[in-house]
């Protein structure tokens, strides 16, 4: 049997080129489980992977898409058998082991969830890591005890794909959510997932000239770092967290201890790749109970493997709105 591609292969000026390639399924590497992969997505490390290989790929050629859904084809893993319907995200799939932009996958079984049956292939893939991981901020707020009568919640990054989900499903469940945001022209687009209030970035972007300034959110959805989680978690309540789960402006920020020993506040760092497989499991149950799926799909636009090299580019700059789905088989 054979499968289609998109084959990566850096140059000497560490620039990534991209091609489909026709292969046969002896070129996959090594796991117990095969998936006909329906579905992949562009995430923004996906978006390293495909134009300078951000430093996560050790070999090539290489084969990027750092999650997928799909159908089990065949299994020796005791868990999965022909025709479960499965997700995968993380464990350094896409960046050390060939992922999902390809129409199958060789895996590990240990490394694939079981999709709920609320949820469609499709549905996962317009989820994503980056809803999977909006899931586990929204759960690391509520495991510390923030509920929606405590106040408003700040999501930073809030046009991108986890703010768009993280706003999505904080609405749903009766949060007040600020969404901030550095396209303005976003502003309906986000009120429609259920943001009650449109913070422009600009309100976020100067480093806070005092460690604490006037409490005002309950908890923060971070997507960004740098100046803005700085500037965010200065304004954090008394008690609350913030869960932090992206670095799109850099790893470090300009902060100060006190938020954390004046206002007892917690941060939550989120990780997406390497979680246990029980709270990886809690995540997808709760994405098929908590998301709104009429107003995911109003976050998705719909791509093929010919499209992601000229879309790459784009998400790492801050261009892209909310989920891209990658159609394997267009």
């Amino acid at each position: 049997m054979t499968f289609r591609a998109l084959v990566l292969t850096q140059g000497a000026d560490r620039k990534v080129s991209g091609a489909i390639e026709t292969l046969p399924e002896d070129k996959l590497p090594a796991g117990d489980v095969v998936v006909a992969i329906d579905y992949s997505t562009l995430n923004y490390k996906d978006g390293l992977v495909l134009t300078t290989g951000g430093g996560l790929v050790k070999t090539w050629p290489h084969v990027g898409g750092i999650d997928f859904a799909g159908t089990v084809e065949s299994s020796g893993n005791a868990a999965f058998k022909a025709g479960d319907k499965v997700v995968l995200n993380g464990y350094r799939v896409g960046e050390l082991h060939w992922g999902g932009y390809a129409t199958r996958a060789r895996v590990k079984g240990d490394w694939l969830v079981k999709l709920p049956a609320s949820l469609s292939t499709r549905h996962a893939m317009a989820i994503g890591t980056a809803g999977y991981t909006s899931m586990l901020c929204v759960m690391a707020l509520e495991k510390h005890g923030i509920d929606p009568a405590k106040g408003e919640i700040l999501v930073t990054g809030a046009a991108g794909g986890v703010g768009s989900v993280a706003v999505a499903i904080l609405a749903k469940l009766g949060y007040a959510v600020v969404a901030a945001t550095g396209r303005p022209q976003e502003g309906e687009y986000l009120k429609s997932l259920g943001a009650t209030t449109i913070m422009d970035r600009k309100e976020l972007t100067e480093a806070p000239d005092r460690p604490l300034l006037g409490e005002r959110f309950a908890g923060v959805v971070d997507t960004v770092s740098g100046v803005m989680f700085a500037r965010a978690l200065a304004q954090v309540k008394y008690g609350g967290a913030a869960a932090v789960c992206g670095l799109a402006a850099g790893p470090s920020f300009p902060g100060s201890i006190l938020p954390f020993i004046l206002r007892g506040i917690t941060v939550y760092g989120i990780d997406s790749v390497m979680l246990p497989k029980a709270p990886r499991e809690e995540a997808w149950r709760r994405l098929g109970d908590d998301l709104p799926l009429d107003k995911l799909e109003s976050t998705v636009s719909e791509a093929g493997l010919d499209d992601l090299m000229a879309l790459a580019p784009r998400i790492l700059k801050g261009e892209v709105r909310g989920r891209i789905v990658v159609d394997v088989n267009r």
